[in-house]
């Protein structure tokens, strides 16, 4: 059965045009509809906060109609509102995201938290992101750190384009390489890596809410079989570094963390392992630590 189109009504208000735009949306089975109208209506009218809600009496901008309905039709199909907007929301800075990139997510806001609380914010030390994607954990600690010198890496040159506008951006000091995980900096020394792989299972990519299935990058999901297999391949791409990160810090996914901590273990390099939980209460997050 083909999907009706949204088409806006004339001479409506802006409150009026949210709460056309929120039934479609449900009518759709998008979730939170309400939300993501309000999303993409202050989007569209370049409103936020205070400002949105002083107009919702006013007349929709008939010049905007056009860009509103592009807006919600596309979001009825499926697409994050994240990337019909072009950016996203992380550590309070705006991150450009395109289709190239994972959405970021608040919980890796966490992961970053952890680094800086374990490091020596005040040393000049050498930070790896692998496969940083947007670019949201490297250039996110680089900005809080700037005495770090922080390196990044993506297999997706796409993700990386994206990544260096990010930096640029929001002037982040942040030197960038393609390759598989820890390929890129073979010879390096680093003190910290940091990484948020894919660690989806394979078999359960198809489960996925159809918004993140559908659209955002499989290569930023798949974790291969167990959803542990980029942890396990930079276990075993460490001794192309100089000498192992006194600290190894990981998102992860549901389930994970004993699995992972033990991979950690395993290497003899981190005689302390902590393991963090998001605020749900899951094990999101391990790291280990050399004393």
């Amino acid at each position: 059965m083909e999907r009706k189109l949204f088409v806006s009504t004339p001479e409506r208000s802006i409150r009026e045009a949210y709460i056309e735009a929120s039934s479609f949306l449900e009518y759709c089975g998008v979730l939170e509809p309400q939300r993501n109208a309000q999303l993409l209506l202050e989007f569209v009218l370049g409103l936020t906060g205070t400002a949105y809600y002083m107009a919702l009496p006013e007349i929709f901008p008939e010049d905007r109609r056009k860009a509103w309905e592009e807006a919600v039709n596309r979001k009825g199909d499926g697409v994050p509102a994240q990337y019909i907007i072009g950016e996203q929301e992380f550590y309070g800075l705006p991150f450009e995201v395109t289709s190239a990139v994972l959405i970021p997510r608040p919980e890796t806001e966490l992961l970053v938290e952890a680094v800086l609380k374990h490091a020596d914010t005040a040393s000049r030390l050498t930070v790896l992101d692998i496969g940083t994607g947007s670019g949201a954990i490297g250039v996110s600690l680089a900005l809080k750190s700037p005495k770090w010198q922080v390196l990044a890496s993506d297999i997706s040159p796409e993700a990386l384009q994206v990544a260096q506008r990010n930096a640029k951006r929001l002037g982040a000091t942040v030197e960038f390489r393609q390759g598989n995980l820890l390929e890129p900096f073979a010879g390096l020394a680093p003190d910290i890596v940091v990484s948020n792989p894919p660690y989806i299972p394979a078999e359960d990519i198809e489960e996925l809410q159809p918004e993140v299935r559908d659209h955002e990058p499989r290569t930023a999901l798949d974790g291969g079989e167990d959803g542990l297999n980029p942890y396990r391949i930079m276990m075993e791409q460490l001794p192309l570094l100089v000498s192992a990160p006194r600290i190894i810090a990981f998102e992860l996914g549901m389930g994970q963390a004993e699995d992972v901590a033990d991979l950690l273990r395993s290497t003899g390099h981190w005689n302390r392992i902590i393991t963090v939980p998001d605020l749900a209460g899951i094990n999101r997050h391990v790291l280990g630590i050399s004393l």
